[in-house]
């Protein structure tokens, strides 16, 4: 027996599927496809939050060219551009300190994008009946267990 795919509540070998306790013996699944699902709150929120980082990821360089050129102006004006290099020269040494935690929130986006953008079902056709074995929101998982169900049922036929 192999094992395709295993977690804490789906497991596919080569004899059988197994999710939240139903066994799906592998001998009798004639069809295996996908489709898209409804879109969930869970979705819609990740989608929400990815704006939001991307949002408050954009922000802190906008202000700091406005600033910029805010100074360039009053320098320029002022005939005093010692001032005005000194305080660029400030603010770019604390923007290098401080760029490390920006990686803090783009991982967060990161993952926001390989858990994906929609809810996906995996569909089998058992002793005749049109069955959905999984629905999830989670496109890496659901990927993982798409392709070991395929795998399974091909190898079963061949």
């Amino acid at each position: 027996m192999t094992v395709h795919y295993q977690d804490a509540t789906i497991q596919v070998t080569s004899t059988a599927i197994r999710i939240d306790g139903e066994v799906y013996p592998i001998r009798d699944l004639t069809y295996v496809w996908h489709q898209r699902g409804r879109p969930s709150v869970r979705i819609g929120a990740r989608r929400v939050g990815r704006g939001v980082l991307i949002l408050l990821l954009s922000i802190p360089p906008l202000v700091a060219a406005v600033c910029v050129l805010s100074l360039a102006y009053s320098a320029q004006e002022r005939a005093n551009w010692r001032l005005a290099l000194i305080i660029l020269a400030v603010g770019a040494v604390a923007a290098f300190a401080l760029a490390p935690l920006v990686e803090i929130p783009l991982a967060w986006l990161d993952r926001s994008y390989d858990r994906g953008n929609r809810t996906q079902e995996l569909w089998v056709q058992f002793r005749g009946d049109r069955v959905m074995l999984l629905r999830s929101g989670d496109e890496l998982r659901f990927g993982q267990v798409y392709r070991a169900v395929q795998r399974a049922v091909e190898r079963s036929e061949a």
